[in-house]
């Protein structure tokens, strides 16, 4: 089999494009064959594909994922998902108390946490007053877009 056109730093490389700006998904291709980097709730993974022989490379494991969310809660009606692909923050800054709290009675308008999303630092809103009964995001983990963040009712 011939050498691979993309070594393992390449493929940490787009790893790290991938971390820094949110993407859940990159690839590049070139004459000598094509890389693609996906990243899954608790895991990088990567593939080198050529015309011939396919050959797959994992990369490091990436930062612990929240359990995941269960079925029932994505149809929860007090579920506030995400709007957005992004990191979630339950504090406006290391060290700093939370947003919120469970069993915490929220104002509609009031900030929840934030979500970044290519170095943007998003706002999540209650969008109504009620009690925090439920939070499914851990600090610092990468969401999806319309995975249930929190239960508000």
């Amino acid at each position: 089999m011939a050498s691979l056109p993309f070594n393992d730093e390449a493929v940490r490389a787009l790893a790290t494009i991938l971390t820094e700006t949110g993407l859940t998904e990159i690839e590049i291709e070139g004459k000598e064959g094509r890389i693609r980097v996906v990243r899954a709730p608790a895991t990088i993974s990567a593939a080198v594909a050529h015309a011939a022989p396919v050959a797959a490379v994992a990369a490091a494991p990436a930062a612990p994922a929240p359990a995941p969310a269960e079925e029932d809660d994505a149809h929860h009606p007090g579920a506030i998902p995400s709007p957005m692909v992004g990191i979630a923050y339950l504090a406006p800054e290391p060290g700093a108390a939370p947003f919120i709290s469970l069993g915490q009675t929220v104002t509609a308008g009031q900030t929840l946490m934030l979500i970044e999303a290519m170095k943007t630092f998003n706002q999540i809103k209650a969008p109504r007053a009620g009690t925090i009964t439920r939070i499914l995001v851990v600090a610092g983990a990468p969401v999806e877009f319309g995975q249930p963040l929190l239960i508000l009712e």
